[in-house]
């Protein structure tokens, strides 16, 4: 399975929350995996505001920064070319979204996922709209 996840489930595997074991077995089921090239700068934002505001120590951070670098890796990367920018036009005209949630979608679809992976109710909404087969992991028993 082509699989394309978005920062907000990607997250989930360096931050313990509702659908981190939902998102450990779809990657497990993955033959290739996709993120967006705008996939490490947002979640680097995200585990600073937790630093900052101290759910998340030092140490932590410095473990799932880690963990994050060396699983991209292993990833395909997926670029802003101008068919994704031209995209991600398409859905932010026809959709209530983002542009950096957007992009992500975009590249799911320009890269050809069989399943976009979400956390983000309008995200979801977006890929479905769009045609993605999507994953929802943003609700309790998603």
């Amino acid at each position: 399975m082509r699989l394309s996840i978005d920062s907000s489930s990607f997250a989930k595997r360096y931050i313990q929350e509702n659908g981190s074991d939902k998102l450990d077995d779809l990657l497990q089921r993955a033959s290739t995996l996709a993120l967006s090239v705008i996939l490490v700068p947002e979640i680097i934002s995200g585990l600073n505001r937790r630093l900052r505001e101290g759910p998340l120590t030092g140490n932590n951070y410095r473990k799932a920064k880690k963990q994050l670098l060396d699983d991209v890796r292993d990833t395909t990367v997926l670029q802003l070319t101008p068919a994704v920018i031209s995209q991600s036009v398409k859905l932010l005209e026809n959709n209530v979204l983002r542009a950096m949630d957007a992009l992500h979608v975009a590249c799911a679809l320009e890269w050809e996922a069989d399943l976009f992976v979400t956390s983000d109710k309008r995200q979801f909404d977006a890929a479905i709209n769009s045609g993605l087969q999507t994953k929802y992991l943003g609700q309790p028993n998603a």
